[in-house]
């Protein structure tokens, strides 16, 4: 049945609207187009970023069903699990979390230094796992177990990449909308990292929804191209369907995946020095893992004349900053 947003149960945990900004330095050091940033970042829960939208729709689905507990899984520095574990706490559930060693030789204070402290202070009971097991699978189990035990525990995704969570991004397509609208932009390109494909699908999912033609190129930080396109396709179309009947299309779904590097969490020279470029012109914090591989595959993209446009360009950030203390060895301050 077809559902307006207003529909699914919600649960008040972002900041929203969150701002767009324009990035005048940045614009200028790349020689164009002119360049905005919506800040993803600043949604409020536990540092902010883009899995508290979700968190809304989730949450709320949780509590729907009864749940005294949420279980999930993430990578180490999952600014998922950092999150989630924060929104359980402000509705008054427990959270258990799986953490994949999925980034290899990192220093020692990894697992105990940025998400992971945050989610250690929120009370979060964690287990670690080794890379390479089908984590979301691993995470069902120990749901299986917890309710044999007597508890009621609701099983979020990693990234909370699942229909019901990418609605949250269906509401901030809405809003960058609006946004849009109302100070007269010429957006011609969404740029963002995309991963999990929630954040990714839920905005195509929205766009389509509301009759948007701005294409959108997500930046692969893991996946390569053809399986991160099939990945999003099926979530933004299974979530698009619960919103219209208009079938959304896989041409729409832009994934580059010359961004990557050597792996998941491992950054590049140019994530870092991406990183660093915008620090310094926009006074911005991006993390290495999603947001910093985003931004340098945008910046590539401009230098390679990509977009091919005079329209401008939205980066959405999505926030993570957390994980840079766990990445100090890889940045080296220097004088410009």
């Amino acid at each position: 049945m077809v559902k307006k947003l207003s529909d699914f149960p919600r649960v008040s945990l972002c900041h929203q609207p969150t701002a767009l900004e324009a990035m005048p330095r940045l614009s200028e050091t790349l020689g164009g187009p002119n360049l905005w940033v919506k800040r993803d970042d600043c949604t409020g829960l536990a540092t902010g970023g883009n899995k508290t939208r979700k968190l809304e729709f989730l949450i709320a689905d949780a509590l729907e069903k009864g749940a005294d507990m949420v279980v999930t899984q993430g990578a180490v520095q999952s600014n998922h699990v950092r999150q989630t574990a924060a929104a359980a706490c402000k509705v008054g559930l427990g959270c258990h979390a799986l953490l994949e060693r999925r980034v290899p030789d990192r220093e020692a204070d990894y697992e105990t230094t940025g998400n992971v402290l945050f989610d250690q202070m929120f009370g979060t009971t964690l287990e670690f796992r080794p890379t390479g097991l089908d984590m979301n699978a691993e995470a069902r189990n120990v749901v299986d177990k917890l309710a044999a035990a007597g508890h009621q525990p609701y099983f979020i995704p990693g990234g909370g990449s699942n229909e019901i969570g990418a609605l949250g991004y269906v509401s901030c397509a809405y809003e960058i909308i609006d946004q849009i609208n109302a100070n007269k932009l010429n957006i011609g390109w969404i740029v963002l990292a995309t991963g999990s494909t929630g954040t990714h699908a839920g905005l195509l999912a929205g766009l389509h929804v509301a009759g948007e033609q701005i294409p959108v190129v997500g930046i692969s930080v893991r996946q390569p191209e053809d399986k991160q396109i099939t990945a999003v396709h099926k979530l933004a179309q299974s979530t698009a369907a619960m919103l219209t009947d208009k079938p959304l299309g896989v041409e729409n779904v832009l994934v580059n995946d010359e961004y990557v590097g050597v792996g998941y969490g491992q950054p590049t020279q140019g994530t870092l020095d991406a990183i660093n470029l915008i620090a310094r012109r926009e006074g911005l914090l991006l993390d290495p893992i999603y947001s910093g591989k985003g931004l340098a595959g945008m910046i590539g993209l401009i230098e390679q004349k990509f977009f091919n446009t005079d329209k401008d360009i939205l980066f959405l950030h999505t926030g993570g900053s957390a994980a840079l203390f766990a990445y100090q060895n890889q940045f080296t301050v220097a004088a410009e």
